[in-house]
């Protein structure tokens, strides 16, 4: 039976012969001087031969690795064979006579050669036997816990699901009895108010009977029995209570105590513990020394918390020219420490940190908010004219994710708090905010207030604030502003008429920074989270051209496009 190329182990070799002519035994011995493979017979005659003296005979895995022949170039009939210690180059017999290397120690170079030959075999073994089938068992480790988490996950999915229904369940007696109590309630008090309404009744009637009798009496021919009767006594009123009716107290509770109710979902503060990996000695008996440090640290990583503040003044910390774009409308930061710029004419380019080009990519959407960066640092750019937002993968594959049908996609962001994605849309004069996850599934749709109002026109550019507020730049010449549930929250309208705003984003302190475009203003309006305006980022005398597009980075940098390729970065937080 024919073996399986998976079952030869990497160092298992061919059955070696002799090289002495005439000679089929097996190799046992190298000669390193000759080059030669010898069985134990041949090496003796080798040795015996007074010309072979002075060779290293040598068992046949510990041989010198045969140096390749290259020639010299400066002597083109010489080989290379030596190694200059001093100047570190190689150089032929011919080379160590020349005055730049008289004085100089040589080393046989094929002794090196075959020094690093042996350790890059030896490298080569142990990914073979221990580095690749560790991987391969930590791998399949993976995959194991992959499928335990799946079941784990679906298990909390229950667990919570039933304590919900139970919830609900108790919500709905407590409701009842509420109910059944009030109804009690009702019929005491209506039973109260009948019988003083009976005996209002009976009153009544005694009253409408006394005055007959009076009048009876008036009427009568006889004077003199009139003025002997008694002068009558009515009764007096019945007493009648007015009823207390039931009060409602409201139950004071939030989402918290809901939340606590329900029990809460956390991952335990407990510290992560590596795979385990079967030392490397357990393969290799030879005493090794790490060449890695530290890499894996049981030390725990803690955040440095920064507060921040307004700075008393703006610095501007450097200045650089985007190649490829003519003016910068939108910039979409990339979490690898790249930016993306756009133009109005769909050029889209990616740079370091510096203004250096790193790809360039040709779209047919225009100058509004069109991309963004995901999670997982793919690009998402929307496509107006086919109605679909497509995504360019990070080995640069671009494929059509989200098929937006009737409405056009203008502006787009991806959640940093969750990775969903808001997508800024518009059909005729119809505009709306529609929310997708991270794979794409519609989740909802934003389009009107709570008094059927509409709520945008065409949203050019859109963000979101650290406290989930939706935050886009409307045509109709203001910020419009809902909440994470789509309740409308507030309206930005500027500080003069002339409003027009474009480029948005907000900052670690929830301000909400915009710029307006309008020639007269040329600067950004820095609000807080409630659309209070708190002032005028950047005074107009600080812009040489007209500001389009605002970022702000991980480090609270500020990041200004203009109307040509010119980007500054200030510093406004302290």
């Amino acid at each position: 039976m024919a073996l399986s190329k998976m079952n030869i182990p990497p160092r298992a070799q061919h059955f070696l012969e002799c090289d002495i002519e005439e000679c089929e035994r097996n190799c046992e011995f190298y000669c390193n001087n000759c080059h030669l493979r010898l069985c134990k017979q041949c090496e003796g005659e080798h040795l015996k031969n007074l010309k072979n003296k002075t060779h290293e005979v040598v068992g046949y895995q510990q041989r010198k690795r045969q140096l390749p022949m290259e020639r010299c170039e400066i002597h083109p009939t010489k080989n290379m064979d030596m190694l200059c210690e001093e100047c570190q180059v190689p150089v032929c017999s011919k080379c160590v006579t020349q005055r730049e290397h008289r004085g100089h120690l040589f080393t046989d170079l094929e002794i090196i050669y075959s020094e690093k030959y042996a350790v890059f075999q030896e490298e080569i073994s142990k990914i073979h036997e221990y580095f690749l089938p560790t991987s391969e068992n930590l791998k399949k480790e993976i995959k194991i816990d992959s499928s335990k988490i799946k079941h784990i996950l679906d298990d909390l999915r229950t667990s919570m699901k039933t304590e919900g229904e139970s919830l609900k369940s108790m919500v709905d007696t407590v409701v009842s009895e509420n109910m059944k109590q009030i109804d009690q309630i009702e019929h005491s008090l209506f039973e109260a108010l009948n019988t003083q309404d009976e005996t209002m009744d009976d009153y009544i009637s005694y009253l409408i009977n006394l005055v007959k009798e009076l009048r009876s009496s008036l009427s009568s021919t006889e004077p003199q029995k009139l003025m002997s009767e008694k002068k009558p006594k009515i009764q007096s009123i019945p007493e009648t209570t007015k009823p207390v009716t039931p009060v409602f107290t409201a139950g004071q509770y939030s989402k918290g105590d809901v939340a606590k109710m329900l029990g809460k979902i956390y991952i335990p503060k407990t510290k992560t513990e590596n795979r385990e990996k079967r030392p490397i000695e357990s393969v290799f008996n030879v005493r090794m020394k790490l060449t890695h440090r530290q890499m894996n640290k049981d030390e725990e990583k803690i955040d440095n918390i920064q507060t921040f503040s307004l700075s008393a003044s703006v610095t501007k910390i450097r200045e650089f020219n985007v190649p490829g774009v003519d003016n910068v409308r939108h910039i979409s930061l990339d979490h690898s420490e790249k930016l993306w710029f756009s133009d109005e004419y769909g050029n889209l380019v990616q740079t370091d940190l510096q203004g250096n080009e790193i790809q360039k990519i040709k779209t047919s959407s225009e100058h509004d908010g069109y991309h963004t960066v995901t999670w997982e640092g793919d690009l998402l750019f929307t496509d107006q004219s086919n109605e679909v937002i497509n995504r360019i993968t990070q080995d640069n594959n671009i494929c059509e994710f989200i098929d937006t049908g009737d409405w056009k996609p203008i502006s787009i962001h991806s959640s940093h708090i969750n990775g969903d994605l808001l997508v800024g849309m518009r059909a005729g004069r119809e505009g709306k905010v529609t929310r997708f996850n991270k794979t794409g599934k519609e989740l909802q749709n934003i389009q009107w207030d709570d008094k059927g109002q509409k709520l945008y026109g065409a949203l050019h550019f859109i963000t979101e604030n650290v406290n989930g507020d939706i935050c886009a730049s409307n045509r109709s010449r203001s910020v419009v502003v809902v909440n994470k549930s789509g309740k409308h929250r507030f309206s930005y309208t500027g500080q003069e008429s002339t409003f027009s705003p474009r480029g948005i984003c907000t900052d670690v302190l929830g301000h909400i920074l915009v710029v307006d475009r309008y020639n007269k203003s040329n600067t950004i309006h820095l609000l807080d989270e409630d659309g209070h305006f708190l002032t005028h980022i950047l005074a107009q005398q600080q812009y040489s051209v007209c500001p389009r597009s605002v970022c702000v980075d991980d480090e609270n940098n500020l990041y200004v496009g203009h109307l040509g390729n010119t980007v500054r970065v200030y510093k406004y937080l302290q």
